[in-house]
């Protein structure tokens, strides 16, 4: 008996999960729709972003290009808890933090050092077929850069 209401505990929290990380609409891949977006010169481009259960986490994974037009791949792994995990790639950051705001909406704050670098938030929209990054933060020189990002569900 002990043993069969261990199992249905251990069944209904594994599907609990699995319907929380379903029900999540940042999930999935997508691309940069580049002529919706609004990117400065001389910024690097995501062109391409994936977010993946990864056991009780959210693997993400960036790849892109540098101002140079060098690819860039970046990877994070995380909670969507406002918590600083640990980025991998990313000259510009070694942690990020992501904030589930409601359904729909995430808060992003990316760290060098303990410094805040950029912040941005990122709304998919209702049909969950794109979603959008806007961004601010400070360049390696000190300028100021803002940009908007909008993907297309893959």
């Amino acid at each position: 008996m002990k043993a069969r209401k261990t199992a249905l505990t251990v069944a209904t929290l594994f599907v609990g999960l699995t319907l929380c990380f379903a029900q999540n609409a940042n999930l999935g891949t997508w691309k940069l729709n580049e002529a919706k977006s609004k990117l400065s010169p001389g910024l690097p481009k995501n062109l391409t972003v994936t977010y993946e259960v990864s056991g009780d986490k959210i693997k993400g994974t960036v790849d892109g290009v540098d101002p140079q037009g060098k690819p860039t791949h970046t990877e994070w792994t995380g909670k969507f808890d406002g918590k600083d995990y640990p980025v991998t790639g990313d000259p510009t950051s070694d942690s990020r933090a992501l904030k589930q705001i409601d359904a729909h909406t995430i808060d992003l704050t990316s760290k060098k050092d303990g410094k805040i670098t950029l912040t941005g938030r990122i709304v998919v929209s209702a049909d969950g077929k794109s979603r959008t990054l806007t961004v601010h933060g400070t360049d390696s020189m000190g300028k100021k850069i803002q940009a908007t990002s909008v993907y297309d569900r893959q």
